[in-house]
């Protein structure tokens, strides 16, 4: 049984549960607290199956963990895996109250780079999450450095593992330019910190005209206040940039730009970051979970929240000629293909829950 938080989205969390499920042999059950969207449920029907327990609001939580409960006793599952901070609270209290004994493993997947940058609510979480953290059978993380944040916050359990995320082999075309666009895919949150971006980008602008810029994720239109006013602050032009909200064909995504960007102040194990590897796109990171590890020296890593330092590596990745790019792109391809290959994490998540 999968217990997550909120399946709606095709983020981190939800992408690899996905892929999971995908390569699993195993039949599953997938329990969101909130809601499960319609493109999440593509497996379901054959041994997927999915249970939305539609929870709106903190007064509606307790419900949520009797009924989880009650889906314990039921399904008996092997094992519960519970995906980020509200499913491992959820998750932990629910399957002691099921009266099954059942091992249950948490899936933190999120560093603590800059908890400011997290929401209220996801700070109570992470506060209550290192009170009950004793209690599952076992913690993975996605990121060495997520694992030591947690650590240093106070999480104390004896069987804690990096299990960094998995991706499956693309097949791409050779670069047959310079880098000219670059793209951030990454949803309108505070956590994503898009006007850093957006001033870099204004920056990057100014000094090479031609350069141009995509941004995907949900917010990310023409027509949100926030965006044009976070754009008009930086000075980025409109006809430099194409704003195309939350878009399901990431693949065009990927072989529409040359390099991607992380302007993040926080994350676990960024996907898109390791997703645009895959596809032979350099990155430029800011040096927040797992990024720069990702990386190593196929890309440009910068401090977070820095929006000069993080234009003068857009502007060095201008300044490769062209055969220094494909020397990167080529790097970053095989980087992905040999370290973070699916079928070698689906081990290790077999591995770590079955003799956990």
């Amino acid at each position: 049984m999968h217990v997550i938080t909120n399946y709606t989205a095709k983020a981190g969390a939800e992408a690899m549960l996905s892929r999971l499920l995908r390569v699993s042999m195993e039949p599953a059950l997938v329990v969101s607290l909130i809601d499960i969207s319609d493109s999440n449920r593509w497996l379901e029907g054959g041994s997927i199956r999915y249970v939305p327990l539609q929870l709106q609001s903190v007064a509606g939580a307790v419900p949520a963990i009797v009924r989880l409960s009650q889906l314990i006793a039921k399904e008996r599952p092997r094992v519960v895996l519970c995906w980020m901070y509200h499913a491992m609270i959820a998750g932990v209290l629910a399957a002691r109250l099921s009266g099954h004994r059942v091992p249950v493993f948490w899936n933190v997947r999120q560093s603590l780079d800059d908890p400011s940058a997290l929401s209220w609510n996801t700070r109570q979480a992470v506060r209550l999450a290192r009170r009950l953290s004793r209690l599952p059978d076992g913690i993975i993380f996605n990121s060495a450095r997520a694992m030591e944040h947690h650590r240093n916050f106070g999480f104390r359990n004896d069987n804690m593992e990096v299990i960094p995320n998995g991706f499956e082999p693309v097949a791409v075309q050779p670069a047959c330019r310079k880098p000219e666009v670059f793209g951030i895919a990454a949803r309108l949150h505070r956590q994503k910190d898009h006007g850093t971006f957006f001033r870099a980008a204004a920056m990057v602008h100014q000094r090479h005209p031609a350069t141009r810029f995509l941004a995907v994720g949900a917010g990310l239109r023409d027509d949100n206040e926030m965006v044009r006013s976070m754009m008009a602050e930086s000075g980025l032009p409109d006809s430099a940039i194409m704003l195309r909200g939350e878009v399901a064909d990431m693949d065009a995504f990927y072989r529409s730009i040359d390099v991607l960007v992380l302007s993040s102040r926080t994350e676990g194990f960024p996907n898109v970051v390791a997703e645009a590897m895959s596809y032979g796109r350099p990155v430029v990171t800011t040096d927040v979970g797992e990024a720069a590890a990702v990386v190593g020296d196929t890309g440009l890593v910068v401090p977070p929240g820095n929006p000069n330092a993080l234009a003068e590596g857009m502007c060095r990745m201008l300044d490769i000629d062209f055969p220094g790019y494909v020397d990167l792109s080529t790097a970053a391809r095989r980087r992905v293909d040999e370290n973070y290959s699916l079928p070698q994490v689906v081990r290790r998540y077999d591995t770590f829950i079955g003799h956990g």
